[in-house]
């Protein structure tokens, strides 16, 4: 006999798989079939590890394997396989929803449209039909028609007016209080049509706008104009290049990557913002350095009082939230209000433009940024200072060296190397520093005549959220081919950092 125990999990993992069975089910008929092979495979594997698997160590690994897959992997794969599409605001959907939307647009026949009025009969209302243009029939009437929310018959048969005798028609502004009861009207006429609701003043026939051909083209009925499936661009076109909206999404291959190398209109604001970006990291990483590790050589000065007291002080920078000190130093940055220019207008006479110049806004924006990276290069300093036996400034002190031979020969040799991946890592977190970006400048002030929106102080991450997010086109396919870059880019410098790491503790 099976303990209680072990039919107990065998339980549970019958009533999970049937779980995941249903909700693959549910993903394949809402017609996710990526989706569905996904939550198969996690749900498979989970099932094996937890329900079947003797291995204890793979219930322990399995949650940060999964979650590095889902939330690592995905979208980055994700991301490179849009960077070789067209998606964008103008190609979101497939190629058959694109299709099917257009296929559901309707349009009223407006040469067959009938005039409508009604006329109050107790508490129910009658709908009065006039002819149509060009049309000598006699009015039409329907059945006394409740208008409060009941479901009338579907559709109302409408009967010649004949003898019966109504009252005077219901004005505009009631007409209007009834339309979403009169939206749902249909009626039909004695010869067998059904016309719907077309407006405040008629009822006609609602007629499929486009009518699909045999090659998959799509006609408009209105102007027989044609428009063919473009599997290049991902448009309905015209033989003229006229496209319909919305479009589809097809892969264009290497067309985004080209455009950053190809197109001029293009090519020249994404170099001088690669460019920038480059030198914005490169020299936070310096400045912050140089300023960090001053201060932490200064700090460990013995005779130096309140060393505690500077170094707290030294430190709060750090403390304070980014985003806080960021939106503080744009109000002193302010040119006609904030206190930086009112000090250089008092002891200069000058009050410089510094979100209008792009120059000057690429200085406040490195002069920001170190302000709040140097705390943490001083952290790092002064723990790397303390692990320097005092043995060796002692013999250097007997030597007579002098404090800046001690830095030169002692202190940063020995720290140097230590120090070197964090700096690299300081330098990718720069390379992809969106909030300052973003709360200081926003990018601006923004380059003259260019197809997409750019900055003279972008970098490359907040050029890639305008054109994925604020520009018209949200081109997220071409944003996605920078952001490919900008991850490739970065995971050279980790590699770098990883290979230095490693060759530093080879030494030791």
């Amino acid at each position: 006999m099976r303990p209680p125990k072990r039919g107990l999990q065998w339980t549970i993992v019958a009533v999970a798989a049937l779980a995941l069975l249903w909700l693959v089910f549910a993903l394949m008929s809402a017609g996710q079939a990526l989706a569905a092979v996904g939550a198969a495979a996690f749900g498979a594997t989970a099932l094996y590890v937890y329900g079947v698997a003797r291995t204890v160590a793979w219930k322990y690994l399995y949650p940060g394997v999964a979650g590095m897959l889902l939330f690592v992997a995905f979208p980055l794969l994700y991301t490179v396989q849009i960077a070789f599409t067209n998606y964008s605001s103008s190609n979101l959907l497939d190629r058959s929803r694109a299709r099917a939307y257009l296929l559901d647009q309707t349009v009223a026949n407006e040469a067959r449209s009938r005039p409508f009025t009604l006329h109050a009969e107790g508490a129910a209302w009658r709908l009065l039909l006039g002819p149509h243009e060009g049309d000598a029939g006699e009015p039409l009437v329907s059945a006394p028609l409740k208008l409060d929310g009941t479901p009338a018959p579907a559709p109302v048969a409408m009967q010649a007016l004949g003898t019966l005798s109504l009252g005077a028609p219901l004005g505009l502004r009631g007409i209007i209080g009834h339309r979403d009861a009169l939206a749902a009207l249909r009626l039909q006429l004695p010869d067998g049509s059904v016309i719907r609701y077309a407006g405040l003043r008629e009822f006609g026939p609602i007629e499929p706008l486009w009518k699909e051909g045999p090659d998959g083209s799509l006609t408009q009925q209105l102007t027989g104009v044609r428009f063919k499936p473009n599997p290049d661009t991902g448009f309905y076109e015209t033989v003229e290049g006229e496209r319909l909206q919305p479009g589809f999404k097809v892969g264009i291959g290497l067309a985004n990557y080209a455009r950053m190398l190809l197109d001029a209109d293009f090519r020249s604001p994404f170099l001088s913002i690669f460019i920038w970006t480059v030198l914005f990291s490169g020299l936070t990483v310096l400045f912050s350095t140089a300023l960090g590790m001053t201060l932490a050589v200064l700090l460990e000065w013995q005779n130096l009082k309140f060393r505690g007291l500077y170094r707290t002080l030294l430190f709060l920078p750090y403390a304070v939230p980014g985003f806080i000190s960021i939106l503080v130093f744009k109000g002193l940055f302010n040119q006609n209000f904030g206190e930086i220019n009112a000090i250089l207008d008092a002891v200069f006479g000058v009050r410089p433009a510094w979100f209008a110049d792009p120059l000057l806004a690429k200085a406040m924006l490195i002069i920001v940024n170190t302000w709040l990276g140097y705390p943490y290069i001083m952290i790092l300093c002064t723990g790397l200072i303390k692990a320097i036996p005092a043995d060796l400034y002692e013999a250097s002190a007997i030597a007579g060296a002098k404090p800046l031979t001690n830095f030169l020969k002692i202190t940063a040799p020995l720290i140097a190397r230590p120090l070197t991946p964090l700096l690299i890592s300081a330098f990718a977190f720069n390379f992809n520093n969106f909030v300052l970006i973003s709360l200081l400048t926003d990018g601006r002030p923004d380059y003259l005549n260019t197809k997409l929106p750019a900055g003279t102080t972008d970098i490359l991450v907040s050029y890639t959220y305008r054109i994925a997010f604020t520009d018209n086109g949200q081109n997220f396919g071409l944003a996605a081919a920078i952001n490919t870059l900008v991850f490739v880019m970065v995971a050279v410098m980790a590699l770098v950092q990883l290979k230095i790491t490693q060759r530093s503790e080879g030494r030791r």
